[in-house]
């Protein structure tokens, strides 16, 4: 977490979320968890029909990841935008690295927040979501 008055500065990154490979377990964990049963997530006689050659793992669940990013720096109560835009699809066997920068330090609505860029990318260095978050910093 970032602490108290820390000095925070364009440029600066955020420590990285290393993930294990995503497995047919982690698909299924993810669609409990999120109600998200579709098929060509879990189901990979469906994922083949459509053309895939297996289930891939559900793009928000890359948001997850991200999420856990963000919140592994600052508390959830000081998260104040979060988008993102996912690129590619994350297979079975990716081990995903989430990681950020700060791109902008500012005032506003009486907070000083930080803007930062985050991205999901899979062990050969290929971004599937990519987006951007504004927190508040202590």
């Amino acid at each position: 977490m970032v602490e108290q008055h820390a000095v925070i500065n364009v440029g600066d990154a955020i420590p990285e979320l290393q993930l294990p490979p995503v497995t047919r377990t982690t698909l299924a964990l993810f669609a409990g968890a999120s109600g998200d049963h579709n098929p060509i997530h879990i189901d990979i006689d469906f994922a083949r029909k459509a053309g895939m050659p297996d289930v891939f793992a559900h793009g928000m669940l890359g948001m997850a990841w991200l999420g856990r990013l963000l919140t592994a720096w600052v508390p959830q109560s000081q998260l104040r935008t979060w988008s993102v835009r996912f690129l590619g699809i994350t297979h079975l066997g990716d081990r995903m690295t989430c990681s950020g920068s700060v791109v902008e330090v500012f005032e506003e609505d009486g907070e000083r927040r930080a803007k930062l860029e985050i991205k999901a990318c899979n062990q050969d260095g290929d971004v599937k979501i990519a987006g951007d978050a504004v927190v508040a910093l202590p």
